[in-house]
């Protein structure tokens, strides 16, 4: 019997695919199924003590200050800095744990349920909803310090957030969600060529695998003369820095080459890559990769470098955001 704790730690659809998985697990190795009981035990142990902190609006101080509707979004974006790791809601830093260690427990499931892909599929599907649940609450710091939303819409982004890290379901993701989900599923499918460096191969490929997204489409004729949005663009297309794609330009005018292949883009490089080797068959990657552009990103925007300024993903979903506002 699930206790309304647990039921705000797991969805109903997901303690009901926990059940399947673990019922599935009990006939084919009781080890595995001992494994995945005690790791949900934990999740749900973990879940109500995270979920049993007051919403960050019912707390009265933020960062020792009275918090107010003026205040919210200055409040929440001192919530985005590392070094002020004391200073987070201990609802917030729990919420973070909370989320990490619902990766795993799924990450196990569908580890273990590869034989059956009507219990491996879906698994792996809450997997990614984590990763990109994570992912959200980095775009909505982007956009809370986004000059070009207004208050009005910032506010509105500023009760996403706390909602997010009060349900840990971020109700704005889950209806672009699948436009991440399809960006990246045609990224999986168009490994970069390089080829001449240009990028119009890979952007081709994943233009004709997102066909659905009419947004996509839109996106790419706006920001098309946007130089910081072409650069973030590229940084995803080719899994290179601004800075490794300039590099190897460079090497292929000077020497005059008109093409490069797969694997003679590392040697080009004179230091160990920026970024990690991209592994589509694990969710952690996409995480991994956003990350290391988002922290890239930060740098340049510090000391005042060229290059971009967010991620492709933070670009993308503000876009659609600022739609979905209008």
């Amino acid at each position: 019997m699930v206790n309304m704790h647990s039921a705000q730690v797991l969805s109903k659809d997901e303690e009901i695919l926990v059940e399947k998985c673990e019922n599935w697990l009990k006939e084919k190795n009781n080890g595995d199924f001992i494994l995945v009981s005690e790791r949900f035990r934990r999740l749900r142990n973990l879940g109500n003590a995270v979920f049993d902190y007051p919403s960050i609006k019912d707390t009265k101080f933020v960062r020792d200050i009275l918090l107010n509707e003026n205040q919210l979004t200055e409040s929440l974006l001192f919530f985005s800095t590392a070094s002020h790791l004391l200073r987070i809601p201990a609802k917030v830093a729990a919420l973070r744990s909370f989320l990490v260690a619902k990766f795993h427990a799924f990450s196990l499931l569908s580890k273990l349920t590869k034989e059956n892909t009507g219990l491996y599929t879906p698994a792996k599907e809450i997997s990614f909803s984590v990763v990109f649940t994570l992912m959200a609450e980095n775009v909505y710091f982007s956009c809370l310090e986004d000059p070009g939303f207004s208050s009005n819409t910032k506010a509105k982004l500023a009760n996403d957030l706390i909602a997010l890290w009060d349900s840990g379901v971020d109700q704005r993701s889950i209806r672009h969600l699948m436009a991440l989900s399809s960006l990246w599923a045609a990224r999986d499918s168009a490994p970069p060529s390089f080829g001449t460096m240009d990028g119009n191969t890979e952007l081709l490929r994943i233009s004709f695998d997102m066909d659905s997204e009419t947004e996509w489409e839109d996106f790419l004729k706006e920001e098309s003369t946007n130089d910081k949005t072409r650069w973030a663009l590229e940084e995803f297309l080719f899994g290179l820095s601004y800075e490794e794609i300039l590099q190897i330009r460079s090497r292929l005018k000077r020497y005059g080459i008109t093409t490069v292949g797969h694997e003679e883009v590392r040697s080009y490089l004179d230091s160990k890559p920026v970024y990690s080797m991209f592994n589509d068959h694990d969710p952690r990657a996409i995480y991994d990769f956003f990350i290391e552009r988002r922290d890239a990103c930060t740098l340049r925007k510090r000391v005042n470098a060229p290059g971009p300024l967010h991620t492709l993903e933070e670009v993308y979903l503000k876009y659609r955001i600022i739609l979905e506002s209008s």
